[in-house]
């Protein structure tokens, strides 16, 4: 799939004078774990696609003012989504072959801010958390970047290409990396040039920071903040869902207060 074109809601300003954060999502892909023939980022959520759902959750109270969304999504739903309207400038392009690739067009379609924060997460994690979010944002500071991050509370083996287990790696210190990943636009845009100028290939974007050998800082999070990745998950999630005590947002609130 390649790049196309960009739409920005309230047109393009060439820079970003107060600051606030950019968000951008990466949703151009298939999802083909989840089954069935609509990418799972645009299948009903509560009565609007979860991708805009998403979107959405970075503009509830709590959570910080954004300058702009730049979305990445599939080219037969370009239409479909710069109709869609935020209250805040929004760009949308074609996403590219890869995850990688889909963020850095993105990013390319933001205005001219190189200070100007970016907030990059995935599509299908519609509950991120505002404190640990304003927490990461607070971290550039004095950090090249930040990341949201959960404890590992897992048993962790290492084993051999048989399945042997070769040993038991300590729990402490190790998190699961979450969304979004923060760093200012113009250190993005650096990293996605040095990674494509290489053929780096990451499976998260503070990755591409990590190798350049730069300065990450890992803020906690909560188990809330979950990626819908199977059918089990949607199931277990959907706003329509109501077993184990409640609705799916009810039911990551109080796995979100337990955690922080």
């Amino acid at each position: 799939m390649s790049g196309g074109g960009s739409h920005g809601e309230a047109g393009r300003s060439p820079a970003n004078p107060s600051g606030r954060p950019f968000l951008v999502i990466p949703a151009g892909g298939r999802g083909v774990r989840m089954g069935g023939g609509t990418p799972k980022q645009f299948r009903d959520w509560g009565g609007i696609t979860l991708l805009e759902a998403t979107v959405r959750a970075f503009l509830a109270p709590g959570m910080p003012d954004l300058a702009g969304i730049a979305l990445a999504v599939p080219e037969d739903r370009l239409d479909q989504v710069r109709a869609w309207c935020f209250g805040v400038p929004h760009w949308t392009v074609a996403g590219g072959d890869t995850r990688q690739a889909s963020v850095a067009l993105a990013l390319a379609a933001l205005p001219e801010a190189p200070a100007a924060p970016v907030l990059i997460h995935d599509a299908v994690r519609p509950f991120p958390p505002p404190l640990p979010v304003r927490e990461a944002l607070a971290a550039l500071d004095a950090w090249d970047g930040a990341v949201l991050g959960e404890p590992s509370t897992d048993t962790l083996k290492r084993v051999d290409a048989q399945g042997l287990i070769l040993g038991t790696e300590p729990r402490e210190g190790i998190f699961r990396a979450q969304t979004p990943q923060v760093a200012r636009l113009s250190l993005w845009l650096e990293a996605f040039r040095w990674a494509g100028d290489r053929g780096f290939a990451a499976t998260d974007d503070v990755s591409l920071l990590e190798a350049m050998g730069l300065r990450v800082k890992l803020i906690p999070s909560t188990p809330a903040n979950l990626k819908l990745t199977t059918p089990e998950d949607w199931d277990r999630w959907h706003p329509g869902t109501t077993g184990c005590g409640g609705s799916a947002h009810s039911r990551a609130g109080r796995v979100s207060d337990q955690s922080l």
